[in-house]
């Protein structure tokens, strides 16, 4: 064989194999995702709301709704950003030592008026919070939300969006980052 087929051919081995590595990361971070998006469908129908979503802190304290469940499209509000001045080390510090949220009604709640007008935009009525704990830090906000009415939780609803936030937690696509 003379020496250009041979760097050609090497070359195309060398493309293959890159492409092959590319596509198999692709797929097994699809998979990952997977994971993560039927976990909050899961948990959106046993806490029978209207959407479901997973807030993830990119910085500190500023973060965008990276996966949701929804029980109608109205309701999506994938890639939304919290408001910059509603989040702050304040609650952060409530969610990094465990809190779960359960607000029944936004607007009797002891919230401050931004984090309300916030909530109103995005249709929310009653809402229930889990901090996503990952290497000892706040990855994000496990959050479900009930859009058409106030909502009293149970213990039981509390006791479920906590374990979801933990098996979350450990998730591939939520603890490698």
């Amino acid at each position: 064989m003379n020496t250009d087929v041979t760097i050609s051919i090497a070359i195309m081995n060398l493309a293959n194999r890159d492409l092959s590595s590319v596509l198999s990361r692709i797929t097994n971070k699809l998979q990952q995702d997977q994971v993560v998006s039927d976990a909050l469908h899961k948990l959106r129908e046993n806490l029978n709301v209207d959407r479901v979503v997973l807030y993830y802190f990119y910085t500190k304290w500023k973060g965008q709704v990276t996966f949701e469940a929804i029980s109608e499209p109205q309701y999506s509000i994938i890639g939304s950003t919290g408001p910059d001045d509603c989040f702050n080390a304040d609650y952060a510090e409530l969610y990094l030592e465990g809190r779960v949220q359960a607000t029944e009604d936004i607007e009797k709640a002891p919230i401050s008026a931004c984090h309300q007008d916030f909530l109103r935009g995005m249709q929310v009525r009653a809402n229930l919070v889990a901090p996503v704990l990952t290497h000892g830090k706040l990855w994000g906000l496990l959050v479900g939300h009930h859009c058409q009415d106030v909502r009293v939780w149970k213990i039981s609803d509390i006791d479920l969006i906590r374990q979801y936030s933990h098996d979350l937690a450990f998730a591939p696509s939520i603890s490698d980052v």
